[in-house]
């Protein structure tokens, strides 16, 4: 499989990660599935990272009661490692992007060029159903 024509975004999110000690970046969707990743990363390790971030990613929205007692949507998630950190934040409706880093990474200017990413990204994470299309099937003319 030719994973140049399955990862079409991967070329934003290598902006991404073009500072000083960021690595890798992964955009998937919320059922864990891989939509986009980084040059820096091979494809079955952002696949097994894309779904671990999306269980990471749930876990992190049913604590939202420990910060607020009301209904508090989730934003973003950081994770602390030894090595450096990952930040996790939403990309638009059932979309979220990670970026790893080192840890002496700017997190401000990660985080940064994160947000900056999801505005670029956004008319290609969120596609309207298609209106209006011709049915197919028994009883169609088309």
């Amino acid at each position: 499989m030719n994973d140049h024509l399955n990862n079409e975004l991967g070329w934003m999110l290598d902006e991404v990660v073009k500072m000083p000690e960021a690595r890798h970046a992964i955009l998937l969707s919320a059922d864990g599935m891989l939509r986009a990743h980084s040059q820096g990363i091979a494809r079955d390790e952002a696949e097994r990272q894309a779904a671990a971030l999306s269980g990471l990613q749930s876990i992190s929205r049913s604590t939202s009661e420990f910060c607020d007692p009301h209904e508090t949507p989730w934003q973003q998630t950081l994770v602390e490692f030894v090595g450096g950190y990952v930040f996790l934040i939403a990309a638009g409706p059932g979309a979220y992007l990670a970026v790893s880093a080192t840890e002496s990474v700017d997190m401000e200017a990660v985080s940064y060029r994160m947000q900056k990413l999801v505005d670029r990204l956004g008319k290609e994470l969120t596609s309207p159903p298609r209106q209006g299309l011709p049915r197919q099937g028994i009883g169609s003319h088309a």
